[in-house]
């Protein structure tokens, strides 16, 4: 299964998931229909007619964030589970079922949410909802499958994190980032924590969350809204609603030191510095800074450390807009050869400072609107990119208006909009956290 935590991942998916503050306008990013049924479960429909296929996506408002303390991993866990079977579809039978009708399917986990998906021909869509439902609340929690699929997530933590040096100092950074709120817990979980998972605490989790009124059901493709809402009702809206706790989160303690990680490991190729501050969520102006000051080659961010100065081979910015509560800005940049981490720290703040007094260029934030706008506009010929925006979008506390006004809203933001939202973040109460990657001889 995938997870969705990589910095490579949020850095490329930034432009696709940028929807967010609620608008009055009327022009439509996807123009999505909605619906709810009895039992409490969310519908949405993006119609495109151009091949007769469907994404069909479940996306179930729990991930890491929502865990127990000492539980840590069990949104991760049941991504694995899920996939274990049913008395109607034994273990491993769901994917091949699947594929023998022509598609393929897959299950990811973040700190918010978990959602599952299949592409498949339209005709055999209701095949697929059948299986989907099924495994909603018939799934095959028992004591055997759940220490088989714990010790395979445990040989995928030691492979993706503690064999991984970028993975240790993500988990180190947002440690120091969230030290009092759940989205300091890693989504595959704590290595002591995974190990110590019992059957009751699974099975707990399983009957807490996995329920039609904490899931949203997104079909993207060759249907319409007549067709789409019977199968819904058929196989979804049959399922008994369950009693949900309320999600509350503490106030980010504030973060009045700047913080430096630095992890030195044998395994390290290319050193890297990332410098993260704590970011408020769901902010079109911050998009845009992201994108107007380094989020591409011909940015200032960019142009100055690796052009200009040469102090850099890469170097970027990417806000993380989709968030249920705290987000984050991160700049980074991999040193060019013979430069240290400490010189490239000193000149990404400077460039931070020259932001700070100078701001950006008309024509600057101008093009990075456009270019959000396109990047939007082109995710309208996919089938699964407006499934995923939206899936993510509602599953994060986010409305569909907030979605399908997004575009508007971008057109909308002015200099000062993003001026402020620009000190909110790098003048704000919270400071940096500073992470250094490097081999292990270049720290003493």
């Amino acid at each position: 299964m995938q997870n969705i935590h990589t910095l490579k991942y949020l850095y490329s998916f930034l432009i696709f998931t940028a929807l967010f503050l609620p608008s009055t306008a009327i022009a439509k990013a996807f123009d999505a229909k909605e619906f709810f049924l009895p039992n409490g479960m969310q519908v949405v429909l993006i119609e495109n007619h151009r091949a007769p296929v469907v994404t069909h996506m479940v996306w179930y408002k729990v991930g890491a964030a929502d865990e127990d303390i000492g539980h840590s991993g069990l949104a991760h866990f049941f991504e694995h589970l899920m996939f274990k079977g049913t008395e109607s579809v034994p273990a491993g039978e769901f994917s091949k079922r699947v594929k023998r009708l022509g598609g393929n399917d897959n299950a990811f986990t973040s700190l918010d949410y978990t959602a599952y998906f299949q592409n498949v021909p339209v005709k055999h869509l209701g095949t697929v909802m059948q299986m989907e439902a099924d495994r909603m609340r018939n799934l095959d929690v028992s004591d055997e499958n759940i220490f088989t699929e714990r010790d395979v997530i445990i040989e995928e933590r030691k492979e993706r994190v503690d064999n991984n040096p970028s993975g240790i100092l993500r988990e180190e950074i947002n440690s120091a980032l969230f030290a009092n709120h759940p989205y300091r817990i890693p989504v595959i979980g704590w290595m002591s924590e995974i190990k110590s998972l019992t059957p009751d605490s699974v099975r707990a989790f399983y009957n807490k969350w996995y329920a039609p009124n904490n899931a949203i059901l997104v079909v993207s493709g060759n249907i319409t809204l007549e067709e789409l809402k019977p199968l819904a009702e058929k196989y979804y809206g049959v399922i008994p609603p369950s009693p949900l706790p309320e999600t509350t989160y503490p106030a980010p303690a504030p973060i009045k030191a700047e913080h430096r990680i630095k992890l030195k490991d044998p395994r390290v190729g290319s050193p890297t510095i990332q410098m993260t501050y704590r970011a408020p969520r769901g902010s079109e102006a911050l998009q845009i800074l992201a994108d107007a000051f380094g989020g591409h080659s011909t940015t200032p961010f960019y142009k100055s450390l690796v052009i200009d100065q040469k102090l850099a081979v890469q170097a970027g910015v990417y806000y993380s807009a989709v968030a249920k509560d705290i987000s984050t800005f991160t700049l980074y940049a991999l040193p060019a050869p013979g430069v240290d981490l400490e010189t490239l720290e000193l000149s990404i703040k400077a460039e931070v400072d020259l932001l700070l007094e100078n701001g950006l260029p008309n024509d600057a934030i101008n093009q990075s609107k456009q270019r959000l706008i396109d990047a939007v506009n082109f995710e309208r010929d996919s089938l699964t990119g407006p499934a995923r925006i939206i899936g993510r979008a509602l599953a994060s506390g986010f409305a569909l208006d907030d979605v399908e006004n997004w575009p508007d809203d971008v057109k909308a933001v002015t200099k000062d909009n993003i001026y402020a939202a620009r000190d909110t973040v790098f003048n704000g109460q919270d400071k940096p956290i500073i992470g250094y990657l490097v081999p292990e001889t270049e720290i003493q």
